[in-house]
């Protein structure tokens, strides 16, 4: 048979499945080469979910440590993308394990939970973690936690509202910790607190139009649905004449009314840190998670202005940030 011939008898989904191969044998080639044997560290990244936070501390990361000559010569850094449930990320820590890196990274609280219960003994830095008030013993990296009672005591200061509409997935540990900290601060300035749980695509309308019923103000935690859906929560949220309040990065300049962010390059940065002093030879357990030294505080006059809301001078006065 001529070579076009035989050519042409090759199934059509040959090329995508070829890609797949040499991806796979890429991957393990890189996990079975002798890389520990030189001075080439290995680095293995994992994210909760996809989200541009965490891309961009993550490039802060590689950035950071090439600076302190961890560069592409000596180190090889891998990211890992696994889909935001725990079936993936266990499965994605099973292939980490199996290439025995010097350190892992977990972006967000879901891929840093998994990581400590399965990463069997490598060094993890958590980034980006939503962290319990009392984190546990051992854990090292950069906490996002913000003081919850700073943003209450300013959605108070310009609307006195008192019925705060939680949306999250409250499958995710951080979004589960925003919560807990929200109720909490809620109690000693008269606030109720109502959970909008949004686990999937099609419970998130039911539980956003559940909350805008029943809220003054809606926060909207850092959960993966959450952020998918931003520009939808906005834009219902304002045709009811609701404000909508964040602690996602760049959450004002998207339509929140008001947002305490954190700097996800400031993540990164500090990670770096912290993982350069790993693979200098210091252990994980003997190091702390940090607090976040940057933490905004955004007003955004504009929505307020849609809204029909405005801003007292106190709460510009105390703004990072003004969005106008």
């Amino acid at each position: 048979m001529k070579g076009s011939a035989r050519s042409s008898m090759l199934p059509k989904a040959f090329p995508a499945l070829l890609r797949v191969m040499t991806a796979s044998a890429v991957f393990w080639a890189l996990c079975l080469s002798p890389c520990h044997a030189g001075d080439i560290k290995v680095i293995a990244a994992v994210m909760s979910n996809d989200q541009p936070r965490y891309r961009e501390a993550h490039r802060a990361f590689v950035n950071s440590l090439a600076a302190r000559g961890y560069t592409k010569g000596n180190t090889e850094i891998s990211l890992h993308l696994p889909g935001p449930d725990s079936h993936s990320w266990s499965g994605t820590m099973r292939k980490i394990n199996a290439c025995r890196p010097n350190l892992i990274v977990a972006y967000g609280a879901q891929a840093a939970q998994v990581a400590m219960k399965e990463a069997g003994g490598t060094p993890i830095v958590s980034v980006d973690t939503y962290a319990a008030e009392s984190p546990p013993s051992g854990t090292c990296g950069v906490s996002s936690r913000v003081p919850m009672i700073m943003l209450l005591k300013t959605l108070r200061d310009i609307g006195s509202y008192r019925r705060i509409g939680v949306l999250l997935n409250a499958h995710e540990i951080g979004p589960q910790r925003q919560l807990e900290d929200i109720r909490k601060c809620a109690v000693p300035l008269g606030m109720s607190v109502i959970e909008g749980n949004a686990t999937s695509a099609t419970s998130f309308d039911s539980a956003l139009a559940s909350l805008l019923d029943k809220s003054d103000v809606i926060i909207a935690t850092e959960s993966a649905i959450v952020y998918r859906q931003f520009d939808r929560i906005i834009a219902r949220a304002k045709s009811r004449g609701i404000p909508v309040a964040s602690t996602m990065p760049r959450a004002a300049e998207r339509g929140a009314l008001a947002s305490l962010e954190i700097n996800p390059r400031e993540q990164g940065h500090l990670a770096a840190e912290i993982a350069t002093r790993i693979l200098e030879g210091a252990r994980a357990e003997h190091l702390s998670l940090l607090t976040p030294r940057q933490i905004d505080l955004v007003i955004n006059v504009r929505a307020a202005r849609e809204l029909g809301i405005s801003i007292p001078k106190s709460v510009a006065g105390d703004a990072t940030r003004i969005v106008r």
